[in-house]
């Protein structure tokens, strides 16, 4: 999609609501972690988000002629890292905060801009090595005063690393595909590969929800869609570089939510981790501004 910058306060805003939804999303998985098994989750949350894409496409009038594709393997394989790393990042969630685990998202940029020099053959610049040094020191304060509250947390904190850099392999896979494939058609083969992901762990054994929880589920696929429609037309309407601060502006919600709902106050490491990993993830952006965030999860 072509960015505008015709009217940069819908985008701010469109931005900030993205931000609430894509936290309503993860209040609403977490809530869920300890009574629906990960592959459910996966399933409802991706199904569910088809829903508003959908209507979203056919809006634009780009549902179905918009998912013509040209690369169907590209979609393949940026489809299954990417609900790789849904897996991993709900299976985070459930054993951290969601403002940390919130905060281990904002890796993704650095590991990209490491994947663009191990796989691409792009250059180490003093940004993309000062991004990874600042990344890395703010993963460690964030996780090393927690190990010791046991097993839980280090694995919360690995599978966290771990869905960034998935993420990061998405993206720079959709960095390639992108140039003969839509917005529309990416986003929506990833969510479909990720709902058909979900619905192959039912033989594993799915669980018999309440009704509630059932709606939670239900709520996460709708608020996920939406986040993504929102930030989709955020970047319509104002360029990345002005929506740029607003991205980890975001991070405040998970915290209140956190406070409100969780009863969960900010750990010590992650105030201090918080200015590292953001500076570290705002480096590596300066250098991939042609990266489409509304893609990721």
């Amino acid at each position: 999609m072509e960015n505008s910058a015709d009217r940069p306060l819908a985008g701010i805003t469109l931005r900030l609501l993205s931000g609430i939804l894509f936290t309503a999303m993860m209040v609403c998985v977490k809530a869920v972690s300890t009574a629906a098994p990960l592959g459910q989750t996966v399933f409802f949350r991706s199904a569910f988000a088809l829903l508003p894409i959908v209507l979203f496409l056919a809006w634009r009038r780009e549902f179905p002629a918009g998912l013509a594709t040209r690369r169907p393997g590209g979609h393949l394989l940026r489809s299954g890292l990417g609900a790789a790393a849904m897996f991993a990042s709900f299976a985070a969630l459930a054993l951290l905060p969601v403002a940390e685990a919130t905060l281990l998202a904002q890796l993704t940029p650095v590991m990209m801009a490491l994947g663009g020099v191990l796989l691409l053959g792009e250059r180490l610049t003093a940004h993309r090595a000062g991004a990874l040094l600042l990344a890395l020191t703010g993963v460690a304060v964030l996780a090393l005063p927690a190990l010791g509250a046991g097993e839980a947390s280090a694995m919360g904190y690995a599978l966290g690393v771990l869905s960034a850099l998935l993420s990061a392999g998405a993206l720079l896979t959709v960095r390639r595909i992108s140039r003969t494939e839509t917005a529309g058609a990416i986003a929506f083969y990833f969510i479909l590969v990720s709902a058909l992901a979900g619905l192959a762990t039912w033989p594993l054994g799915w669980a018999a929800l309440t009704g509630p929880e059932l709606g939670l589920l239900v709520l996460s696929g709708l608020f996920g869609g939406a986040a993504h429609i929102c930030m989709t037309l955020a970047l319509r309407y104002a360029e990345a570089s002005r929506l740029a601060p607003f991205e980890y502006l975001a991070l405040i919600w998970p915290v209140l939510a956190d406070l409100a709902i969780f009863g969960l106050a900010p750990s010590s490491g992650f105030l201090l981790a918080l200015p590292l990993v953001l500076a570290g993830a705002g480096l590596a952006a300066l250098e991939g501004r042609r990266v489409r965030w509304p893609l990721r999860r």
